[in-house]
């Protein structure tokens, strides 16, 4: 297994367990992400010329960066406890397996468990950049590092105001993978943050559902317990 590199604190172990698709959490802010079925293939360089938490790929590869090539963007929403974080690992895992560099953002104001990991409550965790809004990412994280990346995963997706313009600028222009996660709303059943704004942008769109707390059945709604 590899090694995910974070220069914050030392490499984390990736001996990652097999997560059930619907597994549940006990804490409502969790976010997932679909695998795609046919990722498609670039080529990327193993160093990125960062500071920050990135995950590179396992070989050293020639990138020729084309703002003439499209990107894609898949969006994956759903209530509460839907076990999305634990998706959002397993995609990243994939997509690093396949050669791709990758980078993971979330909310800075998710504070849970620090800003430096996404988690799930059994522990598993990954590196990334927590941020209060995401046209800051590119400068943060370096332009020629950015201009390395091919995939970009986005949790706690409906907080940020900015995230139909990152969208559409990392795919349309950059030739970016944008995965976007998040709430598509709220325990009203109105629409949460941004998040549905991006839904005409989308290539793929994914709904998953949680478990009922009360009777057991599929859960598609989020209930407010205060």
């Amino acid at each position: 297994m590899k090694s995910i590199l974070n220069p914050k604190f030392s490499s984390l172990s990736c001996n990652f367990p097999k997560l059930s698709s619907f597994s549940l959490f006990s804490h409502p802010l969790q976010f997932s992400i679909l695998f795609r079925n046919n990722p498609s293939s670039f080529s990327n360089p193993l160093r990125l010329n960062s500071t920050k938490p990135f995950i590179p790929n396992s070989q050293n590869r020639t990138f020729q960066a084309s703002s003439s090539t499209s990107g894609d963007i898949h969006v994956i929403v759903g209530p509460m406890f839907a076990g999305k974080t634990s998706s959002l690992i397993r995609r990243i895992q994939s997509e690093s397996g396949n050669g791709r560099n990758v980078a993971i953002i979330k909310s800075s104001k998710d504070t849970r468990y620090g800003l430096d990991s996404i988690v799930t409550h059994d522990g598993t965790k990954l590196p990334c950049w927590a941020l209060s809004n995401l046209s800051s990412f590119k400068q943060k994280f370096g332009v020629d590092a950015y201009d390395q990346l091919d995939v970009i995963g986005i949790d706690e997706a409906q907080f940020f105001d900015d995230l139909y313009d990152f969208c559409r600028e990392a795919a349309d222009h950059d030739g970016k993978t944008v995965i976007v996660a998040g709430l598509d709303g709220d325990y009203l059943r109105k629409s949460f943050g941004s998040v549905l704004d991006i839904i005409p942008l989308a290539d793929s769109i994914t709904k998953l559902n949680a478990r009922c707390e009360i009777c057991g059945k599929n859960a598609y709604f989020t209930l407010r317990k205060t």
